[in-house]
């Protein structure tokens, strides 16, 4: 970390913005009194995804996707979640 007068800045503004983006952290200061700081934008530190990485821990049934019966679509269609129009 180190302080820079305003004016020293203005002419030395890209290479003070590669160098907060390497990590440094500049003080402004105007008239010898600090009144800014230039520092790196906090980077996404999330680890990054890879497939399978739920592998085993979900189970899917064999037949998951198939049509429901007469019996399985009316608990669906006059269920009170889904009511028919007018109710």
């Amino acid at each position: 970390m180190y302080q820079i007068n305003i004016h020293q800045a203005k002419t030395q503004l890209s290479k003070l913005v590669d160098e907060a983006a390497q990590g440094e952290e500049i003080i402004i200061a105007k008239a010898g009194r600090p009144v800014a700081r230039l520092v790196p934008l906090a980077t996404n530190e999330c680890k990054t995804r890879t497939p399978g990485g739920m592998k085993g821990q979900i189970w899917l049934a064999d037949d998951f996707d198939a049509p429901m019966d007469d019996a399985e679509l009316a608990l669906w269609h006059d269920s009170p979640i889904f009511p028919k129009e007018g109710q």
